[in-house]
């Protein structure tokens, strides 16, 4: 099958000094994208160089750099208590980053556009795994709806202008994120970063016991980062919701969003116990009762991704090996 993309593209990352963005940014650089030899350029403008909630500022750095392909994966992200205490946050600005790039990518005629959504989107009890077309058929989970909102409204953006103006956008939604980069704020971090920076601390100050959230009974899924990377650059190469063989829903309808994950899950309780084991940590896991578990069950069909020829190479306990390295290595937490 033909490549969808060339090696010649003009490939604006929004958000790559993020964890995601980084991990696209590693995987497009060894398919040999960017390579100034053969055309290419990667495009990483930093917050100081491009204002992503500026709609002004977008559509004239747009005008100026003229990309070909748009990968959006910018985001005001974060876990569950910042979640609750900056809802209005997460909502206003996530809608205001979405809408200026995949707006302006339109108005400037980008050859491919890739929104990056999120497994949040899905019903708080949806039905197990979850298919795409479980969407918007019952209610979000409340920590996180705000944000859960913003990006069905990006989808939903996408969907509209490839239907009435024939856009060539498409949409991954990944599941839970970890790996190298990964925001490691007790305050505002994901489950993942939270317990991997106690756990690592706990070792290095020989803390006898470690506390951690809920009942720890709630069953989550958990992808290294860089295998979105990779399948975000498959998805861009190999996708097109309009070629005959491409995926379908169980309606018949042609699918223009998919799922990226491991298709697997593990509890919040056996994650920590992974994460004592690989740090060496033999203390004491107690867990806060007063704390929500979110939503009991989030695990992902990824049976649509794999008909494109994408599936996770990274397994859990390899990944957590490499993000605890990669953690301990960079980490400018005092005394880490």
């Amino acid at each position: 099958m033909k490549k969808k993309i060339c090696s010649n593209e003009k490939i604006f990352i929004a958000g790559a000094r993020g964890m995601a963005g980084s991990a696209i940014c590693r995987s497009l650089v060894q398919n040999s994208y960017g390579e100034s030899k053969k055309g290419g350029l990667i495009l990483t403008p930093s917050r100081d160089e491009l204002n992503l909630l500026s709609i002004d500022a977008v559509k004239k750095w747009f005008e100026i750099n003229r990309p070909s392909i748009v990968i959006l994966a910018a985001a005001k992200v974060g876990g569950i208590h910042a979640n609750a205490k900056m809802p209005g946050d997460f909502i206003l600005e996530n809608l205001k980053i979405q809408t200026n790039i995949i707006e302006s990518a339109w108005e400037f005629k980008v050859k491919r556009l890739l929104f990056l959504g999120s497994s949040c989107i899905y019903p708080k009890l949806a039905q197990q795994p979850i298919k795409e077309e479980y969407l918007l058929k019952g209610p979000l989970e409340a920590t996180n709806e705000p944000y859960a909102i913003a990006k069905i409204a990006g989808i939903k953006l996408c969907q509209a202008l490839r239907k009435q103006y024939n856009f060539d956008a498409i949409s991954l939604m990944p599941t839970n994120l970890f790996g190298p980069g990964d925001n490691y704020d007790l305050n505002n971090s994901h489950v993942m970063a939270a317990l991997l920076r106690k756990f690592i601390e706990a070792k290095k100050y020989s803390y006898s016991s470690v506390t951690c959230w809920g009942t720890g009974d709630a069953l989550r899924e958990f992808l290294y980062v860089d295998d979105l990377g990779d399948a975000v650059v498959h998805a861009l190469e190999r996708w097109d919701p309009r070629d005959k063989e491409a995926p379908i829903d169980n309606n018949g309808e042609k699918l223009d969003y998919l799922n990226v994950g491991t298709g697997k899950d593990i509890s919040i309780k056996n994650l920590a116990k992974e994460i004592a084991a690989l740090c060496d940590y033999k203390g004491k896991i107690e867990w806060d009762l007063s704390k929500p578990d979110g939503t009991p069950k989030k695990q992902l069909d990824i049976s649509k991704i794999k008909e494109i020829g994408w599936e996770p190479k990274v397994n859990l306990q390899e990944g957590l090996r490499r993000t605890i390295n990669s953690f301990q290595k960079t980490s400018k937490i005092k005394g880490i």
